[in-house]
């Protein structure tokens, strides 16, 4: 039986990021994926024009239907955007989760800041990840623009990140992914930081000359999809470091009226 992955966070039009997004990795990676919408946005590649919020009841309604219709193998949130949603959010995965035979794992992409920089998150809310969301969690994927959110500090380099992944892990009792792209490094290298304080790279060629966006939905969707597949974290974080590069490698490129768009190629053949 193929396997469900959930994936809770917004629509992204242009169909790179968001649950467009985590549909498409979920598929290549032999998951069904359902879908509960907190916002659509509209945005391309580089810019975010409007973002319009899904009445908080809506998205807890989505929740419910879904795992009363599916059996929910593991799941994962993007882009919540507002205390009510992510308040509706917990307080529904609670209820849902208790009545589970088997809890699935929650992966937590803490969408902040959209890679044109355009913020996804409202001010107040980033205590209630703390708070609530984030002692639900299996693992948290921030990116460096996270990590200095949720640490009031700037981290710059590979040693940088080991100590703030193990400072998060600790604190909040999950394992947290260290994603170091934002370095710019070749290659990129991501540190899975566990609560034990144990730490492990996962390191992938860094491919210049591209400007996509949706990468941080990607890796937290292939992620979901190990895991419902029933891979470990380890498995699933080196899977989906694997499915990443190669998405971002084989990348797609349109050109009208001289403009160039970039995407992620999610059904890439594997090399």
């Amino acid at each position: 039986m193929i396997p469900v992955g959930l994936t809770i966070a917004g629509s992204d039009n242009s169909a790179g990021a968001g649950i467009q997004a985590d549909l498409k990795t979920m598929s290549a990676l032999g998951v069904y994926g359902v879908t509960a919408v907190t916002c659509v946005v509209a945005e391309v590649p580089g810019k975010v024009s409007a973002i319009q919020p899904v009445e908080p009841r809506i998205v807890a309604e989505q929740i419910r239907l879904l795992f009363e219709a599916f059996p929910v193998a593991a799941l994962k949130t993007g882009m919540l955007y507002s205390c009510e949603i992510i308040e509706a959010v917990c307080g529904t995965l609670r209820e849902c989760v208790a009545r589970s035979a088997v809890p699935p794992p929650i992966v937590v992409d803490p969408v902040m800041v959209a890679t044109s920089g355009d913020a996804l998150l409202q001010q107040d809310a980033v205590a209630l990840y703390r708070e609530r969301l984030f002692p639900m969690a299996a693992l948290v994927t921030p990116n460096l623009d996270e990590v200095r959110v949720l640490l009031g500090r700037t981290v710059s380099n590979l040693e940088e990140m080991r100590t703030a992944g193990r400072e998060l892990a600790a604190h909040h009792g999950c394992a947290f992914l260290i994603k170091g792209g934002h370095l710019n490094l070749d290659p990129a290298t991501d540190l899975l930081c566990l609560p034990d304080g144990e730490v492990e790279e996962f390191s992938a060629r860094f491919v210049r000359g591209v400007s996509t966006h949706g990468t941080g939905c990607t890796y937290a969707a292939a992620i979901t999809a190990g895991l419902a597949r029933g891979r470990s974290l380890p498995e699933s974080v080196g899977e989906a470091k694997c499915y990443l590069a190669n998405t971002v490698a084989q990348f797609l490129r349109w050109t009208q009226e001289g403009r160039t768009t970039d995407a992620l190629h999610h059904f890439a053949p594997r090399t």
